[in-house]
């Protein structure tokens, strides 16, 4: 059963407040309102790890590798539309930018153990990114603008997830996390 984080609960809240910080005091990053969003709802989807791993290969086993999920995301391979690239291309500009912003320590494990030794996480991130943001006609030209944005400043906004995590590993150290169960 898929369950879903409301949009006044206190993670939420957190996250947005958190983040608009992060870029914006601490960084000095002028992101726009739908990028603050667009990240905040980033970090409350990869909560659920069906919404990490929701790309399929064509017989529905979840993809874990960026390398195939490359593959998923060129029509000249598997994937079955232009569509379907981009859906796909979405999802590793997201995977690659929550990881690597938050817990980039996951991304190494992800690349020693296979096929991702020599991927950069940042070019393809923004890359991928890239290529969202070349659908601009209907019916995505509304946010064709957000995946260019998220494309050309990928590594600030990279920065600026990982100050994310130093503010609650600073709430850690704190004490404040004491006896929370997940």
């Amino acid at each position: 059963m898929k369950r879903e984080i409301a949009s006044d609960h206190p993670l939420r809240h957190y996250f947005v407040e958190t983040l608009h910080d992060s870029l914006a005091t601490k960084l000095a990053v002028e992101a726009s309102e739908e990028v603050e969003a667009y990240l905040s709802d980033l970090m409350v989807s990869f909560m659920d790890m069906d919404n990490v791993f929701k790309i399929r290969d064509p017989f529905g086993a979840p993809v874990h590798t960026i390398a195939e999920m490359v593959v998923e995301g060129d029509v000249r391979l598997n994937a079955s539309s232009f569509d379907r690239e981009r859906e796909v291309h979405r999802h590793i500009g997201d995977f690659l930018l929550f990881w690597s912003g938050l817990f980039p320590e996951f991304l190494n494990g992800v690349k020693a153990a296979g096929n991702d030794v020599l991927l950069d996480p940042v070019q393809q991130g923004r890359y991928s990114y890239h290529v969202v943001s070349t659908f601009d006609h209907d019916p995505y030209a509304d946010e064709a603008p957000l995946f260019e944005e998220l494309s050309r400043h990928f590594e600030d906004y990279r920065y600026g997830l990982s100050l994310v995590r130093a503010s609650f590993e600073g709430f850690a150290r704190q004490g404040w996390m004491d006896g929370f169960q997940a």
